[in-house]
């Protein structure tokens, strides 16, 4: 324990409860599954306190509580003594302008629970006026915390490596193909969701070093035709990287179509190796492990 102006009783940031955001999907659970190896209270907030996700966590140590961002008592009451917020927003289920109105509400609420420090995790070069709707929509959340009186730290995670092996990309990949909308030998930033867990519990572990700041996140940047091979050597089966024209991508989505014509026209912006330098302790799992470790059903 320690003391605030000559009171006891006040408890340390580290012995209060992270309240995690997103905790029963990837990015939330990782950090959250992160936290507690790191002897973190976790406080796991979600709308469906009975999914087998919320079990696994409480099973680990979790405190599973029911949050929805569109009930502000829900939230008030989530947050309520948490001593740190992972925050984190998707448009995807949703819509952009429920996505930003949900991110502002939880970031309100954060602040009038007197939270000590909220990590957001955005989108990588989201602080830049991309055009790509899923970014500038995290941008526009990134600035109202930026506004608000609470210690903040926001990442930019890069592209996620997980995304290659749903089921959408199995389906390809079965018959031998990955398909991605870029170039096979243009090299983008990618990360795994268990490194963005790791780096958020870090950052959360060690809140004054990382207040007002914001920090791109990836482990390596690759080819398609390298993700293509590493998923090959870790299935045991013939896969090559196949671009799929962007003309393709907008019959199905828009705000893809927009994301991957940014990453080829003006790419994404990240020094690994400073990053990578600068934080020696996380285990920034390449591709080919990322691959190796998973259990390919091709």
């Amino acid at each position: 324990m320690t003391q605030i102006n000559g009171l006891p009783g006040f408890p340390e940031v580290s012995e209060l409860p992270v309240a995690v955001t997103g905790a029963t999907g990837a990015q939330g659970g990782a950090t959250a599954r992160a936290l507690l190896r790191a002897g973190r209270p976790v406080r796991a907030l979600t709308r469906d306190t009975g999914s087998p996700a919320a079990a696994r966590l409480a099973a680990l140590g979790a405190r599973v509580v029911h949050a929805d961002f569109d009930d502000p008592a829900t939230l008030a009451a989530a947050l309520d003594g948490a001593g740190a917020l992972f925050a984190m927003s998707t448009p995807f289920g949703t819509d952009l302008d429920t996505e930003v109105r949900q991110g502002i509400a939880l970031l309100d609420a954060a602040a009038a629970a007197g939270v000590r420090h909220v990590l957001l995790t955005s989108a990588t070069n989201a602080d830049r006026s991309t055009g790509i709707p899923h970014f500038d929509s995290k941008q526009r959340i990134e600035q109202h915390l930026a506004g608000l009186d609470l210690p903040w730290t926001v990442i930019g995670p890069a592209a996620f490596l997980d995304n290659y092996d749903n089921d959408w990309t199995l389906r390809s990949l079965r018959e031998g193909v990955f398909h991605l909308p870029m170039p096979p030998g243009v090299p983008i930033p990618v990360i795994a969701v268990e490194t963005i867990g790791a780096f958020a519990a870090h950052v959360l572990t060690h809140p004054d070093a990382y207040a007002g700041r914001r920090i791109d996140i990836a482990s390596q940047w690759c080819t398609g035709d390298q993700i293509a091979a590493a998923i090959a050597a870790a299935s045991g089966r013939p896969i090559r990287c196949e671009e799929v024209p962007l003309t393709v991508v907008e019959t199905y989505s828009e705000d893809l179509a927009a994301m991957f014509r940014y990453f080829q026209e003006s790419g994404l912006d990240i020094d690994t190796d400073g990053l990578h330098a600068a934080h020696p302790d996380i285990d920034w799992q390449p591709l080919e492990a990322w691959a190796a470790a998973r259990t390919w059903d091709l």
